[in-house]
């Protein structure tokens, strides 16, 4: 009897501690398990922003000037530089470098922006023709045929001069037998491209 009680004993007292033992490694925070947890990669952001000393450095290349490029589906300006002076210049030539900027694939920098443009290489601008307002611009493709991001990128980049569109609407045709029609850049355009509103769409014919 007297062995037996104290095989009891002995067991409580180690069931009591090994529960004791449970708690104080639940409340130390000590994990069950080993296994690593991944939580991904971090989150990508497109900041749609060049560093400051990448514009100064372009200014000093010729006369800045900003365009229109696509990032993040919607239109933001960069700055760049041409070597026409809009001031002494003819609307055709100042057209022809701002297309110019527009065609060219954006540099190493501005594509880790996220920017990129949709106006074709091959596209071409001339004056304009008989019968046409002296402020037309006729581009080698119809207006309404361009990318909607591309004739939207030309719109707003054309009208951010004033020397080439000093009423805030530029006039495009193209080269088929059709009037040219009046364009403008509003903020829903800049917005969302996909959409670029005439003169008529926003009564202002």
């Amino acid at each position: 009897m007297m062995r037996s009680e104290r095989r009891g004993r002995r067991t409580a007292a180690a069931l009591a501690g090994a529960a004791l033992c449970a708690v104080l490694a639940a409340g130390c925070g000590i994990r069950t398990t080993s296994v690593p947890v991944d939580a991904g990669a971090a989150p990508s952001r497109v900041p749609c922003a060049m560093p400051a000393e990448d514009v100064a450095s372009q200014a000093q290349q010729g006369i800045p000037v900003q365009v229109y490029l696509v990032c993040a589906s919607q239109l933001v300006t960069v700055d760049r530089a041409v070597q026409v002076q809009e001031a002494k210049s003819d609307r055709l030539r100042i057209a022809t470098a701002l297309l110019d900027q527009l065609q060219q694939e954006p540099p190493a920098d501005e594509r880790q922006a996220g920017f990129s443009t949709d106006v074709p290489k091959t596209l071409r601008v001339a004056g304009p023709r008989a019968g046409d307002r002296k402020d037309t611009l006729r581009l080698s493709e119809q207006p309404e045929d361009l990318p909607s991001e591309a004739l939207a990128q030309i719109v707003c980049t054309f009208t951010e001069s004033e020397a080439l569109v000093p009423k805030e609407t530029v006039r495009l045709g193209g080269p088929g037998n059709y009037p040219a029609r009046g364009y403008l850049c509003t903020a829903e355009t800049k917005a969302s491209p996909k959409t670029v509103p005439t003169q008529g769409a926003v009564g202002l014919l």
